[in-house]
């Protein structure tokens, strides 16, 4: 089963198949948003409700995730109000961060083949891409 959810400049997918609990790939996903910019201090995020039915899983499986994002302070919920970032970043996965770039790549080429976009085009795509000011170099 894959399900994708996209919440303004978020996109979650969930892959069935790559073993990763999927409680865990919220979390990468939030974490990922948060470490590109993407998510910023007191953003709110989807209700677990909403996020459990758009994604087609359960939703204590979402309050899982959220539960572990508060734990490491890197969200703050509020009852009755919602679920925000706060000003605590994640730390980048350095151990695995080879494994997370092949699969960022992967996933790239995959969506520029579903698009009609051949891999060399692809790579020349990326050399001509004009960086922006949250890009690294």
């Amino acid at each position: 089963m894959n399900s994708t959810m996209t919440y303004g400049d978020i996109t979650i997918s969930l892959d069935s198949a790559s073993g990763v609990p999927f409680y865990r790939q919220v979390i990468q996903h939030v974490e990922h948003a948060i470490l590109a910019g993407r998510l910023l201090p007191g953003d709110r995020l989807p209700t677990i409700r909403s996020l459990a039915i758009e994604l087609k899983i359960n939703p204590n499986t979402i309050a899982k995730a959220y539960g572990e994002l508060e734990i490491r302070g890197i969200v703050i919920t509020q009852v009755g109000s919602g679920t925000y970032v706060s000003d605590r970043k994640p730390t980048a996965p350095e151990d695995g961060l080879p494994a997370k770039i092949d699969e960022t790549v992967a996933r790239f080429i995959r969506d520029m083949a579903a698009l009609g976009v051949d891999r060399a085009s692809a790579v020349e795509l990326v050399r001509n891409h004009k960086e922006d000011r949250t890009c690294g170099s």
